[in-house]
């Protein structure tokens, strides 16, 4: 963990948004943490590799002149420490209002005829039980204080289970009805779940993208669309937008046609 100052204190003249993002050392992580830094959030930064960590809080803080950003190192598959460690971040951050899971793996087995159940149990435990592992007892601390965000990424490759990665499939499937059933519980309480489903964006994940990559976008134009949604307290975007129509297509092809094809 950074051993940074803590932030200045929320007052009711000067409230400060509290927020954790997990995920944060590149890709869209880091542009959500650098787009949350500026509308005046303070951020606590999770991830594996500390020196990516610490360089984009430096950054962040340098920008703002204050401190907006701490580094906390962790991997979401070390479950049992999770509690421990959002008493921490709480205690540090004075509070929270936020939390943000990007974090997540992409391991193909290699092509349609091959099968690595290694590779998927890894996405499954990232994916989603990472996810499941933090955001339970975040939403049990959002319900009971009646406020809060949830905003979770899941992707264009949930909606349905396609030939070329079955366990990636299985694991952003299982968060965008994870985030859902959060959701359907939590908006009674005052508490939002957005969830997101990327298509491509340019992430180191998206050299594990296999074939073509069509309406690839920036992770800064990503973390825009989702910063919008975030305002609007929307439920579930797709991004870029397109891929809210491509999939709506997609999920209504019948299935002795799409078994066929190489989506």
């Amino acid at each position: 963990m950074s051993a940074s100052p803590k932030p200045a204190p929320s007052t009711p003249l000067h409230p400060r948004r509290r927020g954790i993002i997990l995920g944060a050392s590149d890709g869209l992580g880091a542009a959500l943490a650098r787009r949350l830094a500026r509308q005046g959030y303070t951020l606590a930064l999770l991830a594996r590799r500390h020196e990516k960590l610490e360089s984009l809080c430096n950054e962040i803080n340098l920008t703002s002149k204050e401190q907006r950003a701490r580094a906390y190192v962790n991997n979401v598959g070390e479950y049992e420490k999770v509690p421990e460690l959002l008493r921490r971040i709480v205690a540090d951050l004075g509070g929270l209002d936020l939390v943000v899971f990007v974090a997540g793996g992409n391991y193909p087995p290699g092509g349609v005829d091959k099968y690595n159940f290694e590779n998927d149990r890894r996405m499954i435990e990232i994916n989603l039980i990472g996810a499941m592992a933090w955001l339970s007892p975040v939403a049990e601390m959002f319900q009971s204080a009646e406020a809060g965000q949830i905003v979770g990424i899941a992707s264009v490759a949930g909606d349905r289970g396609r030939v070329g990665n079955p366990g990636y499939n299985t694991s952003k499937a299982g968060l965008a009805t994870y985030l859902e059933a959060l959701r359907n519980r939590l908006t009674r309480h005052g508490v939002n779940v957005l969830t997101v489903k990327p298509g491509f964006v340019r992430t180191e994940m998206l050299k594990a993208a296999q074939g073509p990559t069509p309406f690839t976008i920036t992770s800064e134009m990503a973390a825009e669309d989702i910063w919008k949604a975030m305002k609007k307290r929307r439920q579930v975007i797709y991004t870029a937008s397109i891929w809210r129509w491509i999939m709506l297509v997609i999920q209504h092809i019948p299935s002795f046609i799409f078994r066929r094809l190489s989506l």
